[in-house]
């Protein structure tokens, strides 16, 4: 054949060189032009990326990239590929790619790829119990500040498909230039339908597009949490009402543009809702209020209002139709009044009410509050706070009502004096366990006889802080009341001396097992000696932060008596590296964790009783304690590698 063109084996058409490796073979040949024919071999096609374009001077290579593909061809492909893993693997490709891949829905692979998946996720089932499961939602993510993007969330969309699937998304702020918009949820949306709990914190960006996406492709969502998503309105959560039956829980706060209608939806369709916390929600009234709780009156069981422009009208709906309310919390209501509350305790439908809190209400009167006692006998837990029209009658009242009643806490209710405090406490059933008195201006020391009753024996928690005219007249009588205490909390109770505490010392027969005496500047090195005789053997935790009168004495005492120790603070006390050696001398001290800040007196000597007292300790307060040189801590910091110390 080289013969009959005349040319010989190693001569090149072209001056850029031969363009077949083996001209030989006579089976195919490739026309070049009408006049010149090139010999093409019967072997396996050679892999050529682009084109080849004569010229005259020869042939050049164009670079051609698959990206050249449009969107259609691409989407094709990528809904074919095999599994997750290729899926994933392409996305890391370029955005185009990451953002084409996550805009396929489940439903859009082909039936092949569905198939073909199947055998290998059975494979992986048999190997092991705790796989997940691609679909069942078991990852979770979090994105916040610059790290919130909409290709963050396409990538959390593709990667996560094969993963198990994402149960639980949250988004806490935004990118102020590339931040979280409807795009990015829509992705979730489409790659994500096994999520079930959604959290969004501050995203202006988006609204209800981006929400219904969502809520069109996440049918199991069950959690919903928006917080200050202005752009997000009743049109989202109407759509979420049609679109996620299984809904159990909804926070809506600080979202100005969600008012009635889109509670009224969701009431109507979400028939699982259990839990509705509303808060600074300007267009919410009490129609939004009523028709929510009239449509879930036997699936309701949380409910929390907060600063809402609600009246009287949604008490009573919520004392008529709750009646599957166990928890109840009611902030900031400034335009309910004394009759809510009484029709509300009087609507009998508070029957399984167990825990109620309420805060910075007017409209809570003796009247009202004595009502609502009497219309929830099997409430457990009242807590009250800022309700300054609220007096020792009224206190009293719902005490006798509340037979249920199991822990009571006063917060900044000044109208409460000591008649109050210790009428609630005569008065109280034989099931209340814990009382708090905070912040309670009006509870001072007045000389007055107790009746002849019979002790509170069901008491085992007091919590008395922060009322400067608590001393120990109350506390003394306190301590033949109560004989049963088990945990004490008196911080910030300067008006009591020794005298005060050493009877509630001497009258608790079962046992101390946490004090906190914080700020009670005046107590000495006597009372703890004396806690540590008569309750070393059931101490566990011991607060002692700025009882400036407490010294070494009381560090000797509590290394010899309080085996069961495992909490000890004595920042701002007295105490020196003398102190600390008792401690770590100690046997069988098995503390965990120890605070000494801002004892100036502890030096660099303690180094050998830190070290030692470290063999047990989690956790170790050294600041402020300006003696202790910085290479002392560098020494403890690195050889107590259990302990976290702060310094």
């Amino acid at each position: 054949m080289s013969k009959l063109f005349g040319f010989s084996v190693d001569d090149d058409f072209c001056h850029g060189g031969p363009i077949y490796p083996n001209p030989k073979e006579s089976s195919l040949f490739l026309s070049l032009g009408p006049h010149v024919d090139v010999y093409f071999p019967p072997r396996k096609r050679s892999r050529i990326s682009a084109p080849f374009v004569f010229t005259e001077e020869g042939y050049e290579q164009k670079q051609i990239s698959i990206e050249v593909l449009p969107d259609e061809c691409l989407f094709e492909i990528f809904r074919r590929l095999p599994g997750s893993q290729e899926r994933s693997a392409c996305a890391g490709v370029s955005k185009r790619w990451l953002t084409l891949l996550s805009n396929i829905s489940r439903d859009e692979l082909s039936s092949k790829t569905i198939q073909s998946s199947k055998p290998e996720t059975e494979t992986v089932e048999k190997k092991t119990e705790d796989q997940n499961i691609e679909g069942e939602g078991y990852h979770s993510r979090s994105l916040e500040g610059k790290k919130a993007t909409d290709v963050r969330l396409a990538a959390i969309a593709v990667g996560t498909a094969g993963r198990g699937g994402l149960g639980k998304l949250e988004i806490r702020g935004n990118n102020s230039t590339r931040g979280v918009t409807s795009r990015g949820l829509r992705a979730i949306a489409r790659g994500c339908p096994s999520l079930k709990v959604l959290s969004l914190w501050s995203i202006s960006s988006v609204g209800d597009e981006g929400l219904s996406e969502i809520a069109n492709g996440c049918h199991q969502l069950e959690k919903l949490d928006l917080c200050q998503c202005p752009a997000i309105t009743d049109q989202a959560l109407i759509a979420v009402a049609k679109n996620c039956p299984k809904l159990t829980d909804l926070t809506i706060e600080s979202c100005s543009n969600i008012g009635n209608a889109g509670l009224q939806a969701i009431g109507q369709g979400c028939p699982n809702l259990k839990s509705i916390s509303i808060k600074d929600c300007p267009l919410v009234g009490d129609q939004g209020i009523a028709s929510l709780l009239s449509s879930a009156t036997f699936s309701l069981m949380k409910v929390k209002l907060q600063r809402l422009n609600v009246t009287d009208v949604s008490l009573a709906v919520i004392g008529h139709y709750g009646k599957a309310v166990t928890d109840l919390v009611l902030t900031g209501l400034p335009n309910v009044s004394e009759r809510g509350f009484w029709v509300m305790g009087n609507g009998h439908g508070l029957q399984k009410l167990k825990s109620f809190t309420i805060t910075s209400c007017r409209g809570v009167t003796d009247l009202g509050l004595e009502a609502v006692g009497k219309g929830c006998p099997n409430l457990k837990q009242f807590c009250l706070r800022k309700c300054a029209f609220l007096s020792d009658n009224g206190l009293i009242s719902f005490v006798k009502a509340a037979g249920s009643l199991e822990c009571l806490q006063l917060e900044e209710c000044h109208r409460i004096t000591q008649f109050g405090f210790f009428g609630s406490l005569l008065n109280c059933g034989a099931l209340l366990k814990a009382l708090s008195i905070v912040s309670c201006l009006g509870v001072k020391d007045l000389k007055m006889g107790l009746p002849m009753v019979s002790p509170c024996n069901s008491l085992r928690s007091l919590s008395i802080r922060n009322c400067p005219g608590f001393g120990d007249v109350s506390l003394a009588a306190l301590g033949k009341l109560c004989p049963q205490l088990q945990n004490v909390d008196l911080s910030g109770l300067q008006g009591i001396t020794d005298a005060g505490f050493l009877p509630v010392l001497k009258s608790c027969e079962a046992g101390l097992v946490k004090v906190n005496l914080s700020g009670c500047v005046n107590l000495t090195d006597k009372v703890v000696s004396t806690m540590a005789e008569l309750h070393g053997w059931t101490l566990e935790m011991l607060s002692l932060d700025g009882c400036r009168k407490i010294s070494d004495a009381s560090l000797m005492m509590i290394a010899d008596n309080c085996f069961l120790l495992c909490d000890l603070d004595v920042s701002n006390c007295a105490v020196t590296n003398f102190g600390i050696a008792s401690l770590a001398r100690a046997n069988h001290f098995n503390l965990q964790i120890l605070s000494l800040s801002g004892c100036s007196a502890i030096s660099d000597k303690s180094l050998p009783a830190l070290q030692k007292l470290g063999q047990t300790l989690l956790g170790l307060n050294l600041q402020h304690c300006n003696a202790i040189s910085s290479s002392t801590i560098d020494v403890l910091v690195e050889q107590l590698w259990r302990c976290d110390v702060l310094s």
